[in-house]
């Protein structure tokens, strides 16, 4: 077959190449390395749905409802809830490297669509999940990363502070504060994790895991075993860049539904879309799913690091920007 004219290049001059190409193929390189760091470890890969009934209630999401035949569907905000339901059909360790939607989700860290990577073990806790990922993070960057000549450690184990510890060192606030605030003033909260916290993470020489998240703020994670104030919540912080959310993971119905209904609430009164609920999810959960730990992780926020940049517009084909 012939090559049409238009694609070659005038005699003597080559083809340019666009600017991202390096930085596209370390990424395959990346997504390669993830894929054969789980599946070593005896983790099935899967595939669920990007079209869903319900995205999720997190207050602090938006989804992208999606044009369907039948009921509505979104774009999934996160696998999580399809996830789970395979834990409860028998899948112990699963893993997925999913294109997730949010929407109003734009910035140097952020595009409207974006790839996580999730995974989730079965009759394990959230400190194993804290292990596997600092074991991928340290050898994806080969235990440092370096950003405009400043390098971060990355080799493992991560240090690790509680939320109330952060707020006491650095906001000088004692724990009956933090968590009083946390649920009874969250704007100030976030403020606080936001202007105050999230900086001296990002001046430390090295990655660190901030844990223990007050009980309101426990999204999907379970309280905490003998400090029910807290729940089994975890971020990664490398670089001032939050890597992750990673849960112990709650697995009692009851609750979740029970919290499900509160969010429901919550997102009226706010005047935000207010989306179903997955009585499907609910189900599985009611069959049981073993205890549990899970983690979802930005992936390009990752393959950026390892590139020595925290834009992860440089590691993507295109952004939405771009199109």
């Amino acid at each position: 077959m012939s090559t049409p004219k238009s694609a070659t290049p005038p005699p003597g001059k080559a083809s340019p190449k666009p600017p991202r190409t390096k930085r596209l193929l370390e990424r395959a390189r990346v997504v390669s390395a993830v894929r054969s760091f789980f599946d070593a470890r005896g983790f099935l890969e899967v595939e669920t749905p990007l079209m869903v009934p319900s995205p999720g209630l997190d207050l602090h999401l938006d989804a992208f409802e999606a044009n369907a035949d039948g009921p509505s569907r979104y774009l999934i905000t996160s696998p999580e809830y399809q996830m789970k339901r395979l834990l409860a059909d028998g899948h112990p360790r699963i893993y997925q490297v999913a294109r997730c939607f949010r929407r109003g989700e734009k910035g140097s860290r952020h595009n409207p669509e974006f790839t996580m990577l999730e995974w989730y073990r079965g009759f394990a806790g959230v400190n194993d999940v804290m292990v596997d990922t600092e074991e991928l993070v340290a050898s994806l960057t080969g235990g440092r990363v370096v950003l405009e000549g400043r390098w971060v450690d990355t080799r493992a184990p991560f240090a690790r502070i509680t939320v109330c510890e952060a707020f006491a060192r650095f906001a000088g606030l004692p724990e009956s504060e933090t968590l009083r605030i946390a649920e009874h003033d969250e704007d100030r909260y976030f403020k606080l994790l936001v202007d105050v916290i999230e900086p001296e993470l990002a001046a430390l020489d090295h990655a660190i895991f901030l844990t223990d998240y007050p009980a309101s703020q426990a999204s999907l994670a379970r309280r905490k075993p003998g400090d029910p104030r807290v729940a089994e919540r975890f971020e990664l912080y490398v670089a001032g860049v939050e890597l992750c959310n990673g849960f112990g993971e709650l697995t009692d119905a009851v609750e979740q539904r029970e919290r499900l209904n509160h969010d429901q609430t919550q997102r009226r009164a706010r005047g935000l879309p207010v989306y179903p609920i997955d009585e499907k999810f609910l189900e599985a959960l009611s069959r049981g799913i073993p205890p549990s730990g899970g983690n979802a992780l930005g992936l390009d926020r990752l393959v950026a690091l390892v590139c020595g940049t925290t834009n992860i517009a440089t590691v993507m084909a295109f952004t939405v920007d771009d199109l």
